[in-house]
């Protein structure tokens, strides 16, 4: 057995050697879509275009003016005394935030009351509306402690603030709460599945549209050592993806890796043999190119959506929640989350790995079947 499954082995990668359009193919896409999507997933928001109301003409209004300029978040791109030029501005897409400042602005600071803010938000693009609004809430936030503290320094207030919350956030993990260090991982995790389980899904359709298919069933060879024979190339390239994307994380975008390196790679074989195992199964039930081609891409798709890579699964109806138990990237976006960023072991992982090693063996198993069947048939 041992000796055939080598022939077949040598016999896939030769003929992958041959093909050098092929092993571009393979390395080419895989790292211009790691280097974008690396750069372009992202919830970071910077340069909103914000036009500005400022109806009070205060050394107030102004200072608060200065704070958006000063966050980065935020380009002034109008500044106008009329309330109808803003409202053309994010109508017409001008701006994306307005921010009015009322007369009195400055007199109800320094009362003490509420001093009245309107911020007109272009709900269009409701996810980059809601990370501004984010924004805007903390650099009010730190102009109003910043005002609380000149007002404590003057003549009219040398008692001080009153009492207040110190709030302290203490983040783990990710310090800088940099939004690339969850996203990089989560991007090695998907563009393997979907490089992966489309290089496997062509591999037995190929084989029939070319005509060989019909000598390897008059061959001496099982159905478990075609399967294994058409599943061991896929691995191994899986592998050299999986270090190459890995490799860009951290020394291109400087995602720090505390983990340790075995536990990663356990992780990875489990995860690709679960990746080839599902594109055989694909391959299997398809006749032509287009077919897998098109099984690839309605069960691919769903995978990546469901698999936690930007979507929290909790937030998924229940029914959903239920389909994402089969999906492996699923598993792997744990675990290769909490080995980059947490450095967390076997003791911790075992349920994911458990997990992917069964829905490894169920697909191999099925394909094997699938095979067998095909070959009496």
């Amino acid at each position: 057995m041992l000796a055939r499954l080598r022939v077949m082995l040598v016999k896939e990668l030769l003929q992958l050697r041959r093909d050098r359009s092929a092993m571009l193919r393979l390395i080419v896409p895989l790292v211009v879509q790691m280097l974008m999507f690396g750069y372009a997933a992202t919830f970071t928001v910077h340069h909103v275009a914000t036009a500005v109301l400022d109806l009070d003409h205060s050394s107030a209004s102004r200072d608060l003016v200065s704070h958006f300029v000063a966050s980065g978040r935020f380009d002034v791109v109008d500044r106008t005394t009329d309330e109808n030029r803003l409202r053309n501005d994010v109508a017409h897409d001008v701006a994306v935030i307005g921010i009015v400042l009322h007369a009195g602005f400055q007199r109800h600071l320094q009362d003490g009351g509420g001093a009245p803010l309107q911020v007109i938000v272009d709900g269009t693009n409701s996810n980059t509306a809601l990370i501004a609004l984010g924004y805007i809430g903390q650099i009010v936030a730190r102009f109003s402690a910043d005002q609380a503290a000149a007002l404590a320094g003057s003549a009219e207030n040398r008692s001080g603030p009153g009492p207040g919350v110190a709030l302290q956030v203490v983040p783990w993990f990710n310090q800088g709460l940099e939004d690339t260090w969850f996203f990089i991982p989560g991007i090695i995790g998907s563009l393997t599945l979907l490089q992966i389980v489309s290089l496997t899904a062509f591999a037995i359709v190929r084989e029939r549209e070319v005509g060989t298919l019909e000598q390897i069933l008059v061959s001496p060879i099982s159905a478990v050592e075609f399967v294994l024979g058409k599943t061991l190339p896929s691995f191994l390239i899986g592998l050299g993806d999986i270090a190459l994307v890995c490799a860009i994380g951290i020394l291109w975008f400087h995602v720090p890796f505390v983990g340790d390196p075995l536990v990663l790679l356990a992780g990875s074989m489990l995860f690709l043999l679960a990746t080839v195992s599902m594109g055989l199964l694909l391959s299997t039930y398809s006749h032509t190119q287009q077919q897998a081609f098109a099984l690839n891409f309605f069960f691919v798709n769903p995978f990546f959506i469901l698999s936690g890579f930007a979507f929290p699964i909790a937030a998924m109806p229940r029914v959903l929640q239920w389909f994402t138990l089969i999906n492996p990237l699923r598993y792997f976006l744990v675990v290769i989350r909490a080995v980059f960023l947490k450095g967390v072991g076997f003791s911790v992982l075992w349920p994911e790995f458990a997990a992917m090693a069964a829905l490894a063996l169920v697909m191999l198993a099925a394909s094997v079947s699938r095979f067998r069947a095909s070959m009496t048939t």
